[in-house]
């Protein structure tokens, strides 16, 4: 019997350091491919899924959808709240796009206040749909900091879909940020479907 134990000591003492390694690893490794305000993926992890998915559509025969949200009024938030409210803002909605999308979905943190997400298997008209789902959630939701409320909080969304829209990731990200810019400049809170004529569009 304490022969027994003295093996299981041995074997906890040779684990031990293996799980902690392992568990070191997982958090590295989500270090690198996560934003650590939102908790949503970060760009470079968004850019390899969405070139990643668009070769699997390409065998497959799917489309893969592209949602492009930018929120409308960050600047005056942080403005008039300071930036710790704006880091609220992002944290929350951040949450609100972890509840709202499928466990396939990939949602990321694109860039300061704007963000995306990769749809696989949804048409253009799903995504589209989604996004109005999404448009209406955000503009329903109290943001709240400091025991004040922030806002409202409106976001103006670009959508595009595989293969109709685009064929690569960089199409894709340029025809769905131009449909969520011409959507701010129009007065936001709205959704726009990506045009081909945005080729030459940018920021």
């Amino acid at each position: 019997m304490e022969e027994t134990s003295k093996i299981g000591v041995s074997i906890a003492e040779h684990v031990a350091p293996a799980l902690s390694n392992l568990n070191l690893r997982d958090k590295l490794r989500s270090q690198a491919i996560r934003d650590p305000l939102t908790g949503l993926f970060n760009r470079r992890y968004m850019e390899e899924t969405l070139d990643r998915e668009i070769r699997r559509a390409a065998r497959h025969k799917y489309s893969v959808g592209v949602i492009m949200i930018d929120i409308d009024q960050m600047k005056p938030i942080n403005d008039r709240y300071g930036h710790d409210a704006g880091d609220v803002v992002l944290r929350q909605f951040g949450g609100l796009m972890r509840k709202t999308f499928r466990g396939e979905d990939v949602a990321c943190r694109y860039g300061g206040d704007e963000f995306m997400i990769i749809m696989p298997e949804a048409s253009l008209s799903d995504v589209w749909q989604k996004a109005e789902n999404l448009r209406e959630m955000i503009k329903r939701t109290q943001f709240e900091y400091d025991g004040k409320l922030i806002g409202p909080v409106t976001v103006s969304i670009g959508v595009a879909a595989y293969p109709e829209l685009g064929s690569t990731v960089e199409r894709l990200i340029q025809v769905s940020d131009a449909a969520a810019y011409l959507a701010k400049r129009e007065g936001g809170d709205r959704v726009m479907i990506a045009r081909i004529s945005d080729e030459n569009n940018s920021k």
